[in-house]
């Protein structure tokens, strides 16, 4: 027994109120702790509850002292296993046995102090986990270095985009081992990219046993550089469209016919492995305009005529726009009347006509709004009358078609050579309508646009037409219906000349399917075995069996029994795919189907929906005008071919349309004629030369490919000279 001495008592401690008051110190440290600093004697608090604690442990009868010290709580120790992230600890049994359940299966298992090792065997199996310790892998620094250079092809980042700081600060807080690079090492990067890539494309290009076509089309930059772009269009053999940029590159001056040709004849030797035997039917279909281009040429002239009531609705839409106050004005007249459309209206670009069309349709929503606004405000002076407003719902009925069918005509993930007979014919048709209609300003806008129409779709394209007959919901009952709104008597003609020219270039498929046969057939009947045993073939005369029972039919082509076959309903199969029948049918139709595939992916026009709006050109930005022609072609073009991404509206490419040149046409055209004269053969179907018209200014009658070229006009819109696009036909 020991005695503790205060100033102000004595208390006798036991061991147990030794016991008890260690425990109790240990838990009041922190109030200790806060006492001294408010001044109050520690060793006086932390001896008077000690004290308390002994005269109450004094009632209580004689208690061993270890068992008075086992009464403490035992601490719990943290587990730290990482088994327990997969097993639920349970509630102790009434065997006293602790357990654990699996998370997975939800099987129970002891989990006592003998360890975690059962429980461990069980994860590694229930749960399939891979003990083995996967060290930190490496940073591969060259793949680092190509998703960088995939970055900048894909989403157009500027090479400087390697350089900024936080770009290189977010790159090293990711991995501490990266090495970042600059703008020279992202640009070979690149280049090594568009290599690769091109290599692949040849490859691919090469296995192709079929036609396809080649378009082109002509960018301008800020700084006069000129670039010709050549895109391939092809059905691959899961017979899906597709579209290719085969380059990029630029024209110098002076861009005659002989420059576009070494152009043109280097790109296809660097992309195929041999030219084909001869061009489809003697070259009849070698000339395919675009569609596209047309339809704007013919609308153009068309809005010539009405500028004065489309400026009056123009100039309307300026001063609803002009100033906020004026806003607020439109908007209590639109709240004062009952409008059921949700679309605002919308100021035009003149040099882009579906904005003109899309003016038009908005303001006529709103046609009761201005007339309100221009009785109450005194300042709005160019409100269309009631007269102009009706002629505005005529125009908007004659462009409606025209919007339309351009949208669907600038389509490349699927084929348009069979929208092109029934759509222009419908177009024909809308302006024969309105030839005839009461308002004299739209009569002549009709006859503006026939003129123009005549001049390039008064005989429709042969080659064009064949695909709507290979369309299974047309067939060729279509074209004789739509020959006979048109042209009444002559249209049984027109129609029998179209299927005689179709059976015509079908022989020329059944015979180059022929010749492929019988090669395969003597290369077959040299192996087998050697000896001079013939075999006997008991089932010889079963052709011949079939032939007679058959009768006449045996003698019916491909062609006759596809056109004899009902044909399905287009109402009911609107969103047919066109070459997802033919790829069902390759079987049944070996050689029409081949034919089918070269028709069906003839692009009818040469630009995106965007350009054949316009009269504009497309125009390459500053940024990627200041770079090298290579490095320009190899930005695009790796863009294209890895991600298949269109040119942007906005941004890094702007597209405008085509653009044509100030200078004055040059002479030199028959140049291209000249240097394709000296080749037999050229392995391509079609050649559109839509971007480059000027090289064909007076060219008349020009041998090209023994095919005499038709009449080709160079446009020039600074004159308002008619514009003509140019397109030729290559053979496999």
């Amino acid at each position: 027994m020991r005695i503790a001495q205060s100033p102000s008592r004595i208390i006798l401690l036991t061991p147990i109120s030794i016991a008890n008051s260690r425990a109790l110190l240990t838990a009041n440290v922190s109030t200790s702790r806060t006492v001294e600093g408010s001044g109050i004697c520690c060793e006086r608090e932390a001896m008077i509850r000690p004290a308390s604690l002994h005269m109450d442990s004094m009632n209580e009868e004689n208690d061993e002292y270890g068992d008075t010290v086992s009464s403490a709580p035992k601490r719990m120790r943290c587990r730290t296993s990482s088994v327990w992230s997969d097993f639920e600890i349970l509630p102790k049994a009434s065997d006293g046995k602790e357990r654990a359940k699996c998370k997975k299966c939800q099987n129970t298992f002891v989990a006592g102090s003998s360890g975690t090792t059962s429980l461990l065997r069980h994860r590694a199996k229930c749960h399939e986990i891979d003990n083995q310790i996967v060290s930190r892998q490496p940073l591969d620094q060259a793949m680092y270095r190509e998703m960088v250079a995939l970055a900048i092809i894909r989403h157009n980042y500027p090479f400087s985009f390697v350089e900024h700081e936080n770009n290189r600060l977010l790159h090293c807080y990711l991995n501490p081992d990266v090495k970042t690079i600059c703008r020279n090492t992202a640009k070979s990067d690149v280049i090594k990219i568009y290599k690769r890539e091109k290599e692949n494309l040849k490859h691919d290009l090469k296995s192709i046993t079929w036609r396809f076509c080649l378009t082109s089309d002509l960018w301008s930059s800020p700084n006069t550089d000129e670039y010709m772009v050549l895109t391939a269009h092809f059905v691959d053999e899961h017979w899906v469209l597709q579209k290719k940029v085969l380059s990029f590159c630029h024209v110098p001056p002076p861009r005659g016919g002989v420059i576009l040709a070494e152009r043109l004849l280097g790109l296809l030797k660097e992309s195929h492995r041999s030219f084909g035997p001869c061009l489809p039917y003697g070259g009849e279909f070698f000339h395919v305009r675009c569609g596209a281009h047309i339809l704007n040429l013919i609308v153009q002239d068309g809005l010539k005529v009405i500028n004065e009531v489309v400026y009056n609705l123009r100039e309307s839409v300026k001063y609803v726009r002009g100033s906020d106050h004026r806003k607020l004005r439109f908007a209590q007249c639109l709240s004062e009347l009952p409008f059921l459309t949700s679309k605002k209206v919308r100021q035009d670009v003149p040099t882009r006509w579906n904005s003109t069309y899309l003016m038009i349709e908005t303001c006529l929503k709103y046609r009761d709004a201005f007339s309100h606004l221009s009785r109450i405000d005194k300042y709005f002076l160019n409100c269309p009358s009631e007269e102009e407003w009706e002629r505005v719902e005529k125009i908007a009925r004659v462009l409606e078609p025209f919007y339309d069918i351009t949208k669907l005509f600038s389509g490349t993930n699927y084929p348009t050579a069979n929208l092109y007979f029934h759509c222009v014919w419908k177009i024909q048709l809308r302006i024969i309508e309105q030839l005839e209609d009461d308002d004299a300003i739209i009569r002549a806008m009709a006859k503006e646009m026939k003129e123009k129409f005549d001049k390039y779709w008064e005989y429709y394209s042969p080659v064009l037409s064949f695909a709507v007959i290979l369309d299974p919901r047309y067939k060729l009952q279509c074209v004789e219906f739509c020959y006979s709104k048109l042209y009444k008597q002559e249209a049984i003609s027109m129609a029998a000349n179209l299927r005689d020219t179709l059976y015509g270039i079908f022989e020329e498929y059944k015979n180059s399917t022929n010749d492929i046969c019988n090669v395969v057939e003597v290369a077959s009947s040299s192996g087998g075995v050697r000896g001079n045993y013939v075999r006997h073939d008991d089932f010889s005369g079963f052709e011949t069996y079939k032939s007679q029972l058959i009768g006449s039919d045996s003698s019916k082509s491909q062609l006759d029994l596809y056109l004899e076959e009902t044909r399905l309903d287009y109402r009911l199969h609107e969103d047919l795919n066109v070459m997802g029948y033919w790829k069902s049918h390759s079987n049944r139709f070996p050689e029409l189907s081949l034919m089918a595939r070269d028709i069906l992916s003839i692009p009818i026009t040469t630009v995106a929906s965007e350009s054949a709006f316009s009269i504009g050109g497309r125009i390459l930005d500053k940024f990627r005008s200041s770079l090298l022609p290579q490095t320009a072609e190899a930005l695009l073009c790796a863009r294209d071919w890895l991600y298949g991404v269109p040119e942007p509206i906005s941004g890094v490419y702007a597209s405008r349309g085509i653009q044509f040149s100030r200078d004055p046409p040059t002479t030199s055209v028959s140049g291209i004629c000249k240097f394709f004269g000296t080749l037999e053969h050229i392995p391509l179907f079609s050649v559109d030369f839509s971007a480059v018209p000027r090289c064909f200014m007076y060219m008349y009658y020009g041998m090209f490919l023994r095919f005499g070229c038709r009449n080709f006009v160079i446009v020039n819109k600074l004159i308002n000279m008619d514009t003509d696009s140019f397109s030729l036909h290559f053979s496999l």
